[in-house]
């Protein structure tokens, strides 16, 4: 529903553990830190959010947008190292958790993508990101991001 976002709306700092291969049987993980801000637009019905990661030099926006309609919101992901990562992730929030899918293509490989907020509070937050290369079967949880608010 509209406003589902509000929650993310502030400044925060985030623990980030990804996978170093990925769609590869990897187990191995690397740890970085990240700070983002967040902050509604159209009345609740959007949300965009800024990611840096300073030990990594780089960093992303996502755009989300909701179609009352539908009721669906469709999450539009762009790194600056990589650009718009197209189609966008679409989903809701169901029982206070939020899932995100789409089709997308890795190393050349057709893909279903996941995105998961979860465990929300006023001061915190989960996401993750999982593949499946096997239409939704079987999932890799490759990313997750630990969010602690540091302003409102």
């Amino acid at each position: 529903m509209r406003n589902d976002f509000d929650f993310f709306v502030g400044s925060w700092t985030s623990h980030h553990r990804r996978l170093r291969e990925i769609l590869a049987g990897s187990d191995e993980w690397y740890e970085f830190e990240g700070v983002s801000r967040s902050w509604s637009v159209f009345d609740g019905a959007g949300n965009i959010d800024e990611i840096t990661f300073p030990t990594e030099g780089w960093g992303g926006v996502t755009m989300r947008l909701y179609d009352e309609a539908r009721d669906e919101w469709s999450l539009y992901w762009a790194s600056s190292r990589t650009g718009l990562a197209l189609p966008p992730v679409v989903g809701r929030f169901e029982n206070g958790v939020g899932t995100f899918t789409g089709d997308e293509e890795f190393a050349g490989q057709p893909i279903t993508v996941r995105f998961t907020w979860s465990d929300i509070t006023a001061d915190s937050c989960r996401w993750e990101q999982a593949f499946s290369p096997d239409k939704g079967a079987t999932w890799e949880t490759n990313w997750v991001m630990e969010f602690t608010r540091t302003a409102p």
